[in-house]
Parts: C-alpha cells; structure tokens; sequence
C-alpha cells in the first residue's frame, strides 16, 4: 500500500532522534514498498550538505537497520539537507526553492510533512517562521506538521503553545505524536476490547476489581540527566505515555473507528478522571528518586550522581498514582499507575483485575483471574485463571494462555515510528492526540506539580528495587500488590 505523495521536512535533522528512529522508519517504510513519490529534507543549523547527510543517514541505517546496497543506494537518493538558523525567520526563505525543486522532481504535488525533531523551545517558532513563507498554506496540497513531547511543561505553557501553533496551523494538520499509541499491543487492545463478544460485558466496575498500569525502565537517565532534572518521571512517561494508556483501557466503544470518533473517547476518558484533591496528592501519590546500589555485581550511580544532575535535586525517577475515573462503568474502580527508572526490567504492561469468585468453592487461595496486557519489550497478552491441580482434590492451580507477537512470523509489523509516520503521510490523526485531551491531561496532572513545586515528599529507592517501600504501601492499604513482572531485589552498595 503506497501514501499520499509528499515531502517529508524534518527539523533537527543532525539530532538523536532522527538517525535513531525518524530515518529508520522511512527507510522501512521504503523497503517494504510502503513509500514511492517522496523525498526527505533534512534541516538544521548545521553546515551540511546533501552528500554529507546522506553519508551521515547510510552510517546510521547500516548500524541498526537489515540493509541490502541497492535499496540502501535507492532510499538514500530520495535524502536531501538544507542548513537554516532556525530561530531566524528570515532564513527559512532558503526552504522555498528547495521545497518547490523536490515537489517538482517528484510530483509531490505540494504535499508537505513538516517534523519538529527539535528542542521544545523551538516548537512555537518553527510554525511561525513557515507561515512567514507561505509554507503553512495547503492551496497548493496538504501541510502538516509533527509535534514531539512534550507538548507544555505544565497546564500554563501547554495552553500557551496551543494557542501559539493554532495561530499558524488548524487542528487537522496538527499531530501531536506519542510513540506509545503507535505500539501495535496498544492498538491492538482495542480490537480485544471491541472485537470479541465476551470481554466486553466483563470491562466495568461490576467484574473488575482494579487495573494497573506499569511503565518500568531498567536503565537510569543516562547521558540526558540535564534534560531529565526538568522533567521528571511525571512529565517524561506519566503525563503522556501512561495516561494515553489508561484512556485506551477505559475508553467507550467509538461510534465508528475514525480519528473523530477514537478521539471523542480518549478526550471522555480524561475530563472523566477524578480531580485530585490535597489528600489525594498527599495519601494516594509516592514519589521516588533512586540511590547507588549494586545490580549483577556492578556498581550503579544514584540519580544525584548522574551527569548533568544537581547535587541537590528533588526531581522524581518514579512515581505511583492512585487515581479513578468518575463516570458509569468505571465508578470505584481504582487504577494504579507507576513508572520509575532503575527498576529491575524493562517492561510495560496492564494487568486487568478481575474480582475474585463470591464463593470460593475449590479453595480459599483460588487464583486470580487476570488479563495481562504487554506494550514492550515482548509484545503479549496472556490470560490467567484457575484450573485444577493434578492429583488428590480439588486444588485450584494458576495456569495460562499466552499469545506473543512474535509468533506472527509471516506478519511484517510496523513499530511505532513506522505506523505514526505512515498515518500522518496518509492524515489519519487517529493515534495522534488531540489538543482537548492534551489538556485534560495536564489539567488533571497539575495537582501533582503543584505538590513536587511546594516541597511535596520524594522517597528514595535503591537502583534496582520496584521503588520506594512507600510504593508498597499505597496498594496494600486495600489488600492489593503491585504484579511484579520480573527482576529481583538487587544487594545495596
């Protein structure tokens, strides 16, 4: 299946971002003949030229991609760079000829993917200094343009962004991306969801009993402690990943399954969340930084020790949230939601609880059922419930029923970057977020920073442990326990 025609104009061109994951994806996406008329302008204050990036791109794809020399030769030549100061909106002039030369060359028709790979500071610049060109105006085909995260660094700067963009782009060519909804297990839920006659009467408050949604990340902050000690654990994974999660589980069943109608749901989801309180924030919120300690027989630093983190930094690596949403079937149901650096695996799944038999025939421990949902590494589900122990009796025994993607052999998958860009090119913005979400979601997360920004408790955590013991405690004051999916207690240095 082949996209609309059109030029792909990535901004941050000589960043991370791009040679990791942005250039990877077009060129699987080429490879498997899911583009055909396109190019790619590469843009960024650095002196390159086209040669250059392309011997730069090449370097990259040979390191982490399957390439073969023709279709990497093929792909490449569709690579072009132009170097622009781009906070000078008068140097963006340069991007007019060379846009209208790589329509021309490839019957591009106008057609124009603008990017932004770039620091969040240049996110409301950029659409102006196009705009200052023309090159915001779909007269002559479609514009529109990519946002990274984070949109705002809380409900203020997010609502001035907003307002900032909208005046140089409308809503339909605003995409405002998040990774995680491009992972195929949390498409995929939806179709579990909606697809199959029997879980449906089962998803509310009636027969679950909580849900619990994990985002566990094995490494530290690595070499970004300085952009990290701004953000934190709430704004990096929580306020976007993870809640985009959790409106996927509870949403309602969308009229039909377009951008309109999926987004609709989502945006429900999060003006239904319950307003945290003083005592929410206070009783039902753990805060974590992680400390030194010893994983596999290696020494690993503690957050404060990181570079580019100040020695007396509060700024959290983890964070655990009780947290409801009010409306009719999810009423009650409490969802418990954490993420957290250091922590023993890399893994992110929901657990859906469901309540426990109201008379336990076979056992007084009978097992309980749960449906376990995993987002990454190895994309799964798994269903868990009881089934009688061989032998004397009628002991109930834990079994499972397990599916992974990896058994799709046959199946090319697209990962996350792949399926985003390919909906964008195509203007499906049905996994992209909509600015009255984005919205609700700070609005609902502003408590918490309203907490960290006035000397809100942060615990520690040894490197390597599930979290502050304070963690522990917040579910157990209802008799629950975090599932723990795997790792072990590391020996503190």
């Amino acid at each position: 299946m082949q996209t609309n025609n059109n030029c792909i104009v990535i901004f941050g061109a000589s960043g991370d971002l791009t040679h990791r994951k942005l250039i990877p994806a077009l060129y699987n996406l080429f490879k498997f003949g899911r583009l055909n008329k396109f190019s790619v302008l590469g843009v960024a204050r650095s002196e390159l030229n086209d040669d250059t990036f392309r011997e730069k791109m090449r370097e990259a794809l040979i390191e982490t991609e399957e390439t073969t020399p023709e279709t990497l030769d093929a792909f490449c030549s569709h690579l072009y760079y132009q170097a622009v100061n781009t906070s000078d909106a008068a140097d963006y002039g340069k991007l007019v000829p060379r846009l209208e030369e790589l329509h021309t060359k490839y019957q591009t028709n106008g057609n124009t993917l603008y990017y932004m790979s770039t620091p969040p500071s240049l996110y409301g610049v950029i659409p102006e200094c196009l705009a200052a060109h023309g090159l915001n105006t779909e007269q002559d085909g479609w514009k529109r343009i990519i946002v990274e995260k984070p949109f705002g660094y809380d409900e203020k700067t997010a609502q001035e962004l907003d307002v900032q963009i909208h005046r140089f782009f409308e809503e339909h060519q605003i995409y405002r991306i998040d990774h995680y909804l491009g992972k195929e297990t949390v498409q995929n839920l939806l179709v579990l969801r909606f697809s199959n006659g029997w879980f449906e009467p089962l998803w509310n408050r009636n027969f679950i009993d909580y849900v619990e949604i994990t985002g566990a990340e094995s490494i530290g902050v690595e070499e970004r402690g300085g952009y990290y000690d701004g953000s934190g654990a709430m704004r990096d994974m929580f306020q976007n990943h993870l809640l985009q999660v959790l409106a996927m589980v509870a949403m309602e069943p969308p009229a039909i399954i377009n951008a309109n109608s999926m987004r609709d749901e989502v945006a429900k989801v999060m003006h239904s969340l319950r307003p945290l309180t003083q005592d929410d924030v206070e009783h039902n919120l753990v805060l974590g930084q992680y400390t030194a300690a010893e994983i596999d027989g290696k020494e690993v630093k503690g957050y404060l020790q990181e570079k580019g983190v100040p020695a007396n930094s509060r700024t959290e690596t983890f964070m655990a949230l009780r947290c409801e949403i009010e409306n009719w079937r999810w009423a009650g149901v409490p969802f418990y939601v954490r993420t957290g650096k250091r922590l023993p695996a890399r893994v992110t799944e929901i657990v859906i609880h469901f309540k426990t038999t109201p008379h336990p025939v076979f056992s007084q421990n009978a097992p309980e059922n749960k449906l376990i949902i995993r987002i990454q590494p190895d994309e799964a589900i798994s269903m868990r419930f009881g089934l009688k122990k061989p032998g004397a009796g009628f002991e109930a025994k834990e079994v499972s029923m397990d599916f992974r993607y990896a058994d799709l052999a046959d199946e090319q998958v697209l990962t996350a970057y792949e399926r985003l860009l390919l909906d964008a090119m195509k203007g499906d913005a049905t996994l992209f977020a909509r600015t009255d979400a984005v919205h609700a979601a700070w609005k609902f997360v502003q408590p918490i920073l309203d907490y960290k920004e006035t000397g809100g408790r942060v615990h520690e955590y040894e490197a390597g442990t599930w979290g502050p013991v304070a963690a522990e405690k917040l579910i157990a004051k209802s008799g629950r326990v975090w599932r723990k999916p795997s790792g072990k207690m590391k020996k503190k240095v």
